[in-house]
Protein backbone atom coordinates (compact mmCIF):
# COMPACT_ATOMS: atom_id res chain seq x y z
CA UNK A 1 0.00 0.00 0.00
CA UNK A 2 0.96 3.57 -0.99
CA UNK A 3 1.14 6.41 0.81
CA UNK A 4 1.07 9.96 0.73
CA UNK A 5 2.61 12.84 2.63
CA UNK A 6 2.22 16.36 1.68
CA UNK A 7 5.03 18.49 3.35
CA UNK A 8 4.19 22.41 3.86
CA UNK A 9 5.66 25.26 5.51
CA UNK A 10 4.28 26.93 8.78
CA UNK A 11 4.89 29.86 10.78
CA UNK A 12 3.98 28.85 13.88
CA UNK A 13 3.69 25.29 15.07
CA UNK A 14 1.70 26.28 17.83
CA UNK A 15 -1.12 27.96 16.27
CA UNK A 16 -0.69 25.59 13.42
CA UNK A 17 -1.83 22.75 15.67
CA UNK A 18 -4.39 23.99 17.05
CA UNK A 19 -6.40 25.05 13.86
CA UNK A 20 -5.93 21.76 12.53
CA UNK A 21 -7.35 20.31 15.76
CA UNK A 22 -10.01 22.37 15.91
CA UNK A 23 -11.25 20.62 12.14
CA UNK A 24 -10.77 17.52 13.69
CA UNK A 25 -7.83 16.24 12.90
CA UNK A 26 -5.50 14.36 15.14
CA UNK A 27 -1.53 13.88 15.17
CA UNK A 28 1.14 11.13 14.67
CA UNK A 29 3.08 11.89 17.93
CA UNK A 30 5.87 9.51 16.40
CA UNK A 31 6.84 11.87 13.91
CA UNK A 32 5.73 14.89 15.44
CA UNK A 33 8.18 17.59 17.40
CA UNK A 34 8.04 20.99 18.59
CA UNK A 35 8.90 21.79 15.13
CA UNK A 36 7.16 19.42 13.13
CA UNK A 37 3.66 17.72 13.49
CA UNK A 38 2.29 14.64 11.55
CA UNK A 39 -1.50 15.14 10.49
CA UNK A 40 -3.14 12.00 10.11
CA UNK A 41 -5.99 12.63 7.02
CA UNK A 42 -7.01 8.83 6.67
CA UNK A 43 -4.74 5.44 6.98
CA UNK A 44 -2.54 6.77 4.21
CA UNK A 45 -2.85 10.00 3.93
CA UNK A 46 -0.32 12.40 6.16
CA UNK A 47 0.15 16.23 5.80
CA UNK A 48 3.75 17.02 7.38
CA UNK A 49 3.44 20.74 8.96
CA UNK A 50 7.04 21.80 9.40
CA UNK A 51 7.82 25.32 10.65
CA UNK A 52 9.98 27.26 8.02
CA UNK A 53 13.47 26.77 9.56
CA UNK A 54 12.80 23.13 9.39
CA UNK A 55 11.08 22.62 6.09
CA UNK A 56 13.84 24.47 4.72
CA UNK A 57 16.45 21.91 5.14
CA UNK A 58 14.47 19.79 3.07
CA UNK A 59 14.51 22.03 -0.44
CA UNK A 60 16.61 23.66 -2.50
CA UNK A 61 16.71 27.06 -2.57
CA UNK A 62 14.26 29.82 -0.37
CA UNK A 63 10.77 28.41 1.05
CA UNK A 64 8.05 30.22 -0.93
CA UNK A 65 5.41 32.42 0.83
CA UNK A 66 1.72 31.23 0.56
CA UNK A 67 0.50 34.78 0.42
CA UNK A 68 1.78 35.35 -2.25
CA UNK A 69 1.87 32.79 -4.69
CA UNK A 70 -0.15 30.07 -4.10
CA UNK A 71 1.77 27.05 -4.25
CA UNK A 72 -0.73 24.42 -3.80
CA UNK A 73 -4.96 23.10 -3.90
CA UNK A 74 -4.95 20.49 -1.54
CA UNK A 75 -7.99 19.13 -1.87
CA UNK A 76 -9.74 16.56 0.21
CA UNK A 77 -13.47 14.81 -0.62
CA UNK A 78 -16.25 14.79 1.13
CA UNK A 79 -19.00 12.72 1.52
CA UNK A 80 -22.28 15.33 0.72
CA UNK A 81 -22.19 19.17 0.40
CA UNK A 82 -23.32 19.19 4.62
CA UNK A 83 -19.44 18.07 5.00
CA UNK A 84 -18.68 20.54 2.49
CA UNK A 85 -20.15 23.47 4.25
CA UNK A 86 -19.62 22.33 7.85
CA UNK A 87 -15.79 22.03 7.51
CA UNK A 88 -15.34 25.64 6.02
CA UNK A 89 -17.38 26.58 9.00
CA UNK A 90 -15.01 25.25 11.09
CA UNK A 91 -12.00 26.19 9.33
CA UNK A 92 -13.11 30.11 9.02
CA UNK A 93 -14.22 29.78 12.50
CA UNK A 94 -10.92 28.62 13.44
CA UNK A 95 -8.96 31.59 11.73
CA UNK A 96 -8.88 30.47 8.09
CA UNK A 97 -9.76 33.16 5.40
CA UNK A 98 -12.03 32.42 2.53
CA UNK A 99 -10.21 31.94 -0.63
CA UNK A 100 -12.92 31.69 -3.70
CA UNK A 101 -16.95 31.07 -3.77
CA UNK A 102 -18.46 27.71 -3.21
CA UNK A 103 -17.82 25.94 -6.48
CA UNK A 104 -21.05 23.65 -7.87
CA UNK A 105 -19.90 22.32 -11.06
CA UNK A 106 -22.44 19.31 -12.15
CA UNK A 107 -22.14 16.74 -9.87
CA UNK A 108 -19.23 18.05 -7.88
CA UNK A 109 -19.81 20.98 -5.10
CA UNK A 110 -16.86 22.46 -2.88
CA UNK A 111 -15.37 25.43 -1.11
CA UNK A 112 -12.14 26.44 -0.48
CA UNK A 113 -10.06 28.62 2.12
CA UNK A 114 -6.45 29.87 3.09
CA UNK A 115 -5.72 28.40 6.85
CA UNK A 116 -3.42 30.48 9.03
CA UNK A 117 -0.52 29.53 7.25
CA UNK A 118 -1.75 30.70 3.75
CA UNK A 119 -2.28 27.60 2.09
CA UNK A 120 -5.20 27.15 -0.38
CA UNK A 121 -7.55 23.78 1.04
CA UNK A 122 -10.66 22.74 -0.51
CA UNK A 123 -13.11 20.08 0.12
CA UNK A 124 -14.87 18.50 -2.60
CA UNK A 125 -18.04 16.42 -2.40
CA UNK A 126 -18.71 14.38 -5.85
CA UNK A 127 -22.12 13.02 -6.22
CA UNK A 128 -21.73 9.43 -8.06
CA UNK A 129 -24.51 8.38 -9.57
Amino acid sequence: MRMIFVNLPVKEMAATRRFFAALGFTFNEQFSDEQAACMVVSDNIFVMLMEESRFGEFVNGAVGDPEKDTQVLTCLSAESRAEVDDFKAKALAAGARAWKPNLEFGPMYGCSFQDINGHVWEMMHMAQA
